[in-house]
């Protein structure tokens, strides 16, 4: 997306939902960024926990600063 590297991943939970998670790097000249980011919101299946982190990685990646844990 852009200048960044958006990775979703969805995770199978022990009670049988899926979890969602992203990962968004970005490289620039000396420098390096990266986060994961990690929801506790669970999906009836792993296409909608997919959706969901490629919805939270493209809104991350269209904020002009992104936020420093």
């Amino acid at each position: 997306m852009g200048k960044y590297v958006v990775s979703p991943s969805t995770h199978q939970t022990p009670n049988g939902r899926f979890g969602a998670s992203f990962s968004f790097q970005r490289s620039q000249g000396n420098g390096s960024y990266c986060r994961v980011f990690r929801f506790d919101k669970t999906f009836a299946s792993a296409e909608a926990a997919r959706i969901f982190a490629v919805t939270q990685g493209w809104l991350q990646s269209s904020m002009p600063k992104p936020p420093v844990c």
